[in-house]
């Protein structure tokens, strides 16, 4: 029996099996529950036909790969095929450590955009920005490269040289970028203060450490005898990760109420979030930070306390990666990535393509510190009243913050502390 043949009477199977099951699915359209017969008759056609004319031989096996690695990739930008390397990745991103470059892709149609750099990776140290679009690697077109094809030509040795060719909405031309790759562990959180009793905590990527870890910054952060006033959440150029990570997040801040929820076609794609009494902030004030690079779970955090009113969102619209996707294991270490499902805001308000519009927008710029003019002030007239004694001491913590939305950011809790009456502060246990 031929390979044609094999695959063919293979696919007959299957039709037949969909015919004789299909009568016991009460819920399912007879129509749509089976397989078009005339399809997969044009399909083990096309696929004899590159066996026997095609101008290199390709193998079965790489062929039937290449079928299933098509079918995903033409549904949508995050449903792929995860060959034996692909599949070994999913437990970098949940561990939090990398090998590489540190650089979160998207890819749809030959084009390979830059969702956002890895805080502290080689790609982040090279340049690399979010909105970057990719359009060659070691010189060679991405335009039709599969998604394992761009995996391997972006892997390499601990520090080998990989050169990308880039488009950049800021610059005139293409430009290339050279990346040395490396092992980088991501610090999910970090954390300082800014004021006294105004904090800021960062979260690069959402892992499964990350809940712990942001409880962990909140507890230091206040563990002095200065009572939060405000903090300062930055989700800046982060790509997501884990839901449950973002949960727990999520659950730390708020007190009660939805969180997030999805919906997919299967009644186990349903699923609703809520959070658990406690707030570790007993209501002080934050603000998010997000931007085109705040992806997927970040968008999730930022949504929720948008919705809620637990925070006012800073700066610009998020990425709108607004879909779930669930790995399902093919065997021999390889699985596919499969969408199965929406996310939606507490409001009801789906994430997707539109992201998370900022409560005030803020673009990212230069912060040129002016130098002092020459003004004349009452100090400096001859005869002046001397000041007065000041008993008070206060320290006062003299920081300048070159970035323009973290500084607006700080001004803005400053602001809101200063005229809530109804603020009362306290220690977190």
């Amino acid at each position: 029996m031929s390979a044609f043949q094999t695959i063919f009477f293979s696919f007959i199977v299957f039709f037949l099996c969909n015919i004789f099951s299909s009568s016991s699915i009460a819920d399912k359209n007879q129509k749509n529950a089976l397989l078009p017969l005339e399809e997969l008759i044009y399909f083990t056609q096309a696929f004899e036909k590159i066996r026997e004319e095609y101008v290199e031989e390709v193998n079965d096996k790489e062929l039937l790969e290449m079928s299933i690695e098509g079918l995903l990739d033409a549904l949508d930008p995050h449903s792929s095929y995860l060959d034996k390397t692909a599949f070994a990745l999913l437990e970098e991103k949940s561990s939090g450590e990398f090998e590489g470059l540190g650089v979160y892709l998207n890819q749809k149609k030959g084009a390979l955009k830059v969702i956002s750099p890895i805080d502290g990776s080689p790609a982040y140290k090279a340049g690399i920005l979010s909105g970057d679009l990719i359009i060659k690697i070691n010189n060679i077109s991405v335009q039709s490269m599969s998604s394992s094809e761009v995996i391997e030509a972006m892997k390499g040795p601990k520090e080998s040289v990989l050169t990308l060719t880039i488009l950049r909405d800021s610059l005139d031309g293409p430009i290339e970028i050279n990346i040395k790759r490396d092992v980088f562990e991501i610090n999910s959180v970090r954390s300082k203060p800014l004021r006294p009793g105004f904090s800021y905590i960062r979260i690069a990527q959402f892992h499964k450490n990350t809940g712990k870890q942001f409880k962990e910054a909140l507890e230091s952060l206040y563990k002095t005898d200065e009572l939060p006033k405000g903090l300062v959440l930055d989700l800046r150029n982060n790509p997501g990760g884990l839901l449950t990570a973002s949960i727990e997040v999520i659950d730390t801040i708020l007190d009660e109420g939805l969180i997030v929820y999805t919906e997919g076609r299967t009644p186990r794609s349903n699923k609703n979030f809520y959070a658990s009494p406690g707030d570790s902030l007993n209501g002080v004030p934050i603000v998010v930070l997000i931007n085109e690079g705040s992806a997927s779970a970040a968008e999730i955090v930022a949504g929720a306390l948008q919705d809620h009113r637990r925070a006012l969102i800073l700066g610009t619209n998020s990425f709108g990666k607004g879909s779930v996707q669930t790995i399902f294991p093919l065997g021999d270490d390889r699985g596919i990535k499969l969408t199965t499902a929406r996310y939606f805001t507490p409001n009801k308000t789906s994430i997707q393509a539109s992201g998370i519009k900022p409560d005030i927008r803020i673009e990212s710029a230069e912060v040129k510190i002016r130098e002092n003019t020459s003004y004349t002030k009452e100090e400096n007239l001859l005869g002046h009243l001397s000041k007065p004694l000041d008993n008070k001491n206060g320290k006062v913590m003299k920081t300048v913050i070159k970035d323009n939305q973290l500084n607006d950011a700080l001004n803005i809790l400053q602001g809101l502390y200063l005229l809530s009456n109804k603020l009362e502060p306290v220690l977190i246990p």
